[in-house]
């Protein structure tokens, strides 16, 4: 079984995701540099407070090289790939390794019905955040991972995404997120506009009520 290079981290990259990273400590510095240099990828895993790392992680490729630094720190920004499983954590290199196995979806591809659902709810949050954000090919077999990536989710919520390994689940996972995130957005718009009014947070008046 394949060795990998892993990056703990307080952070959760999902397939077809892109986020920019600091590359500082040393040991990492080594292991982004022989990724670069090899054309490599390596594994981004989340870290809790607890210094304990999860076992579903996605393997992570240098998309661009935005600076290197004259301490030798570089600014990258890297894209998200195929997931994996941490079978077991190695030793010998400066930085974290692990053995991994590919993590496999089921054969359980999601609804239409919740497919239209999901593209609905996300351009629905789109208009409210007034983002121009694009919609990726809802025919894509990673649309689901392709939505996630373009909200800012809690860490907790994209973890439990990318360890799902039912389409159908995931899809029906997202759409409750969307549709939380969606009503969290309109509260907070009510509030600031109630807010820029009076200069006060008036509190909301129940639903039927004048």
């Amino acid at each position: 079984m394949p060795e990998l290079g892993l990056f703990p981290l307080p952070i959760v990259l999902v397939p077809t995701e892109r986020i920019p990273l600091h590359i500082f400590e040393p040991r990492y510095r080594e292991l982004i540099e022989g990724c670069i240099e090899n054309g490599e990828e390596f594994g981004l895993v989340l870290s809790t407070g607890d210094g304990a790392v999860h076992d579903i992680g996605t393997r992570a490729a240098v998309a661009e090289v935005l600076e290197v630094l004259d301490d030798g720190a570089m600014n990258i920004v890297v894209e998200g790939g195929e997931r994996f499983r941490l079978l077991d954590l190695t030793s010998g290199r400066s930085f974290t390794t692990g053995i991994v196995e590919p993590v496999e979806d089921e054969d359980e591809p999601p609804l239409a019905a919740d497919v239209e659902r999901a593209t609905k709810v996300f351009r629905e949050l789109a208009e409210a955040a007034d983002s121009d954000v694009d919609l990726p090919d809802p025919s894509s077999p990673l649309y689901d991972f392709e939505l996630a990536a373009r909200v800012d989710f809690a860490v907790s919520s994209k973890q439990e995404l990318l360890a799902m390994t039912s389409p159908r689940v995931r899809m029906k996972a997202l759409i409750g997120l969307l549709e939380t995130a969606l009503e969290a957005l309109r509260l907070e718009l009510v509030l600031r506009e109630r807010a820029s009014r009076n200069g006060k947070v008036s509190p909301l008046e129940p639903e039927g009520e004048a």
